[in-house]
């Protein structure tokens, strides 16, 4: 059987589970400030697999940020390259000016030598990483780095290699000796290698907005089936993107706007959509306006004012028996 590590939280006292969990993380990878909402019950099951100089991290666990910060990595860095498989969930990470979301079937990739802060998103993650010593790569050192950041899919090429491989040692470590792990570390590290140059050349045909495009068209499709939901907020929507608000705000910045004044005005144009629908002329301005998500009728109807000129019972049609 290979070496491995286990931590499970349910096995610790629960005021020391979040605690135990992050100091764990911060011996056997790098030095991390590590921060959750959960912290006061953290549930985490969190394996460690050597194979050799390389080791495998099955684990499952609750929203949390990842801090790697340059005062941390002064402190010590032990020259890894981590890559991330997502199983099921979503997170992201941000290398500098760089930030990129993750989701299922996913391969989040990071360097233990560069500040960053990532991030899992909302519910229980279940994730398969891997740590391969930088000097391991059969590649130039600068080209390995260009892969950093970026995401790669497991469901195809090498990419699906990899993940295959390493779904397999973590449901069937049992399978395999100590003398093995050495040889399968190799083999790890060989195919990363792979994955990081079929990223790279794969890459350079791209334009450069391409993902960015991808992602604000992504949000104004989640933000138009969530318009009636009061708690709809850029913080909401930000979170269920896996994105820092920060970074939601600069998207819509390039894009002439900001989130906020995006969801009122497109609020605003439903609302008005029913008003002058004659099917809806008996349904009164407060119910419209609470089913696109305005909390007072007040609110609604100086925001309605501010829009279209015009109070919001002037947009109403007039009634069938009216001369």
């Amino acid at each position: 059987m290979l070496d491995e590590m286990v931590f499970r939280s349910g096995d610790v006292p629960t005021a020391d589970r979040f605690d135990r969990w992050r100091d764990l993380m911060n011996q056997v990878y790098a030095p991390m400030d590590v921060r959750s909402d959960h912290a006061a019950d953290y549930r985490a099951h969190q394996r460690l697999i050597g194979l050799g100089p390389v080791s495998v991290w099955p684990g499952e666990f609750q929203p949390l940020v990842f801090l790697r910060t340059p005062r941390l990595i002064r402190q010590f860095d032990p020259e890894l390259y981590h890559l991330t498989l997502v199983v099921n969930g979503s997170g992201g990470i941000a290398l500098g000016k760089q930030e990129t979301t993750y989701g299922t079937y996913d391969i989040a990739t990071n360097d233990t030598s560069r500040a960053s802060e990532t991030w899992v998103g909302l519910g229980t993650a279940k994730i398969v990483g891997v740590c391969v010593p930088k000097a391991m790569l059969p590649l130039p050192k600068g080209r390995a780095d260009q892969a950093i950041g970026r995401r790669m899919s497991s469901e195809r090429g090498v990419g699906a290699l990899l993940a295959l491989l390493l779904t397999q040692l973590a449901d069937n470590s049992g399978q395999y000796t100590p003398a093995d792990a050495p040889r399968l570390g190799v083999v790890v590290a060989d195919l990363v290698a792979a994955l990081f140059a079929h990223t790279l050349d794969a890459d350079r045909s791209l334009p450069p907005d391409t993902h960015r495009r991808t992602l604000v068209l992504r949000i104004r499709a989640y933000m138009e089936q969530h318009l009636s939901d009061p708690e709809l907020t850029p913080r909401t929507v930000a979170a269920a993107h896996s994105i820092s608000p920060s970074y939601l705000h600069r998207l819509f910045q390039d894009e002439g706007t900001t989130v906020a004044a995006w969801i009122r005005r497109r609020r605003l144009e439903r609302a008005r959509g029913n008003l002058t629908d004659p099917a809806l002329r008996t349904v009164p301005i407060h119910v419209i306006a609470a089913r696109w998500g305005f909390t007072g009728p007040a609110e609604f109807s100086r925001a309605f004012r501010t829009e279209f000129g015009a109070p919001p019972r002037e947009f109403r049609p007039p009634r069938a028996d009216s001369t």
